[in-house]
């Protein structure tokens, strides 16, 4: 099981980008969160296995048709837990 966090920056607030990244993770199989950051960008902490977080990354690189993303920044994530389900906040 591998976790990453994404930062997804621009116009990705107010376009329902935290449901469809909720929706498209559910159908992954990816667990973990996505929540909305003051500076305009969203965050998103994912688990999964290497292969599907590859997928998942490339569907948050364009996100759902109302977003705009500019940028995804990927860093590893250490988790201490596996979440059960995708969450979003």
């Amino acid at each position: 099981m591998s976790a990453a966090r994404f930062l997804v920056s621009g116009h990705v607030q107010g376009v329902a980008f935290r449901a469809h990244a909720r929706h498209e993770a559910q159908n992954l199989g990816v667990t973990g969160h996505a929540r909305n950051l003051p500076d305009g960008r969203v965050e998103v902490i994912a688990h999964g296995d290497a292969a599907v977080l590859e997928e998942f990354a490339a569907w948050l690189a364009h996100g759902p048709a109302l977003a705009r993303v500019d940028a995804v920044h990927r860093e590893s994530h250490d988790a201490t837990s596996t979440p059960d389900i995708f969450t979003i906040g």
